[in-house]
């Protein structure tokens, strides 16, 4: 379990959720078996309904993993949608372009292999929403850079932002993960004090943070 929300609660919420079929079903169940970090059920759910009501057709992801958070949201946003994906990794790379193949989502999906920061700097255009699920110790320094890239009103969603309760709480604390806290607390703070954005953090999943952005940085 997360630390985020009660066990009762977050079993009762993910009980609601529908599990995806067919070879979507099957990266979840991959990633289950073989400890690949995903994106949370409820976390998954929240992304399609956040996109089906915005209709949000361009998406920026920063961690790609294995393809399982980029072929939902391509699912969500349906067959008009852009999605640029970005892995650092060999092995996740290769898994992600295998199962974003088997889906039939080339089209859709664009995975760029390289490190996050390198790429930002590079790529053009501005989106819609972006997907940030990359190193958590990061966050900050890829900020600029994606807020660069977002557009006015656009959607910045930050994945794993509460970080199993320890963000909150140094009761949880494991000393080996110092470094990381404090800088997902100093980022936190940054985003929820922007003038250029409005920040709102959830407590589901792994804990995430909305920001819109208002005006340009």
């Amino acid at each position: 379990m997360s630390n985020i929300a009660h066990d009762y609660i977050e079993d009762y919420i993910r009980g609601l959720i529908k599990k995806p079929e067919g070879y979507l079903g099957e990266i979840l169940d991959y990633a289950i078996k073989n400890d690949v970090p995903i994106i949370h059920p409820e976390v998954a759910q929240y992304l399609r309904v956040l996109i089906k009501s915005h209709n949000v057709k361009k998406i920026l992801e920063v961690g790609t993993a294995i393809g399982y958070s980029s072929s939902v949201m391509a699912e969500a946003a349906g067959a008009d949608c852009s999605i640029t994906t970005i892995e650092r990794d060999d092995n996740m790379y290769s898994l992600a372009v295998e199962n974003i193949k088997k889906q039939g989502l080339e089209k859709r999906i664009n995975i760029i292999k390289g490190d996050a920061m390198e790429v930002l700097e590079k790529i053009e255009g501005e989106y819609d929403l972006i997907f940030l699920d990359a190193a958590k110790g990061h966050y900050d320094h890829f900020l600029p850079l994606c807020l660069k890239h977002l557009k006015i009103n656009g959607l910045l969603i930050s994945d794993n932002v509460l970080f199993r309760g320890m963000i909150a709480s140094n009761e949880l604390l494991i000393r080996r993960k110092i470094t990381i806290v404090k800088r997902m607390r100093k980022y936190l703070e940054h985003i929820s004090n922007m003038s250029e954005l409005e920040t709102v953090v959830l407590p589901i999943g792994d804990g995430i943070a909305m920001s819109t952005k208002i005006m340009e940085v």
